[in-house]
């Protein structure tokens, strides 16, 4: 296993790469022993031995999750940001600092050598994450020179495949109290991975070189993902993104205060109205348990999912969560609201300073603020500031965003919450 977290990596060498996942419902805690992970390692440290593993014949699946903001992709387009500074090393030095950058030397690498087929398999909330995979590896074999290039971009196109996959489960950060609780369990875990009971794994079956038998741990294999994906990241996903803007907005530090809060919870469920007609729903799903059991998912108090936490790098969520289906709602004749107030509570909480006052709740982490809060103090009023977000590709801009009626809907509703504040917002888009 290769990390970013070096505090995981030595917790993990200490506890002879054995740790414990926490199943965390609202009156019981399980706490099962995991043993299956053999190494561990900081990719930072060690990129040479990420890009032997990676050209090494014995090698048939890499798995990826590194979020939205581990791509070095630029959100509007969802293509590779060859501005990035990562990526411009990467693409000059065989010692890569970037997910990309180490995917694709490294397979670059094992295309030199005896080019066996591999497996790319990203578990991200990204909408059609394995296709994106691909497109970014290939636009950086497009960026390479000389015949490195051409010889990667030939390995892409003959040996490796990309299944697009959808994870779907509540994980938030790993807290004292969370070690306190393995502890308790006889335990003695620094990097004990909480969770709530449900859980959902779907994946194309597109192995390039076998696998293994996930279906017997419940995983789904189908040639749905695509629909499977677009439920979780709108209904979850994006309802989880608005109940944390509103929810710091009114000063919860819990996703369950927010819930719990009546206006926000009902803005919460009109948004899941907005998303239904823009999603197929797969054979034998039934999306209305799934919705009412979404609530009952964020409502789980021990849980301690952070609104902060789920917040944090809006930037790229949203563009997961909301283009798509606000273009589906503009091409049939209707101005989405309640999409259009998720817009405007993250602009609010994460670009205006001073708009989250509660200091309990703090403020996510961003790595567009700079750029939101810039556009903020340079605009006249809040549909210019809505305008200029929805414009610019290092935000939400470049597609249906953009689209005058939907600029107007946003800048409305932040010209709301800025005056009343979330409960009027709320009342805006409820009936």
């Amino acid at each position: 296993m290769a990390t970013t977290n070096r505090d995981v990596v030595a917790a993990l060498r200490a506890q002879d790469m054995r740790y414990t996942v926490l199943t965390i419902a609202p009156d019981r805690i399980r706490v099962d022993p995991i043993d299956v992970i053999t190494d561990a390692f900081t990719a930072a440290d060690e990129p040479a031995r990420v890009v032997d593993l990676l050209a090494d014949p014995g090698t048939s699946v890499v798995t990826l999750t590194v979020t939205e903001k581990g791509y070095t992709y630029l959100p509007g387009s969802r293509r590779l940001d060859l501005d990035d500074p990562g990526v411009a090393h990467d693409l000059r030095d065989p010692a890569p600092r970037t997910t990309v950058g180490r995917l694709a030397r490294g397979l670059l690498r094992r295309a030199q050598g005896d080019g066996a087929p591999l497996t790319v398999l990203s578990c991200d909330n990204l909408a059609a994450n394995g296709t994106v995979l691909r497109g970014l590896l290939t636009e950086f074999a497009g960026a390479l020179p000389g015949p490195e290039g051409e010889t990667l971009t030939r390995y892409l196109d003959d040996a490796v495949t990309f299944p697009n996959t959808m994870v779907d489960r509540i994980v938030p950060a790993t807290t004292d109290e969370h070690r306190a609780q393995a502890a308790a369990a006889g335990f003695d875990d620094r990097v004990p991975v909480p969770a709530e009971p449900f859980r959902m794994w779907v994946m194309e079956d597109r192995f390039a070189a076998g696998r293994p038998a996930w279906e017997r741990a419940g995983a789904i294999l189908t040639d749905e993902v695509a629909a499977y994906e677009a439920i979780k990241v709108r209904f979850l996903n994006g309802t989880h993104s608005l109940l944390a803007y509103l929810g710091m907005l009114a000063g919860h530090p819990l996703i369950a205060d927010a819930v719990a809060d009546e206006p926000i919870a009902a803005a919460a469920w009109r948004l899941g109205d907005e998303y239904r007609p823009t999603v197929t729903v797969p054979a034998g799903f039934d999306l209305d348990h799934y919705r009412d059991d979404l609530f009952e998912r964020f409502a789980n108090r021990p849980l301690g999912h952070l609104t902060r936490q789920v917040g944090s790098d809006g930037s790229l969520k949203l563009a997961q969560r909301v283009p798509a289906a606000v273009s589906w709602h503009l091409e049939h004749g209707h101005t989405p609201r309640t999409l259009a107030l998720l817009v405007a509570a993250w602009i609010r909480a994460v670009g205006e300073p001073g708009s989250v006052t509660d200091p309990a709740v703090g403020r996510p982490v961003e790595p567009a603020a700079d750029r939101l809060t810039a556009l903020a103090e340079r605009t006249s009023g809040p549909e210019d500031l809505a305008r200029a977000v929805l414009a610019d590709e290092r935000l939400l801009g470049g597609g249906s965003t953009a689209d005058p009626r939907f600029v107007t809907a946003v800048g409305d509703l932040l010209g709301v919450l800025r005056k009343g504040g979330v409960r009027a917002a709320a009342a805006e888009v409820t009936p």
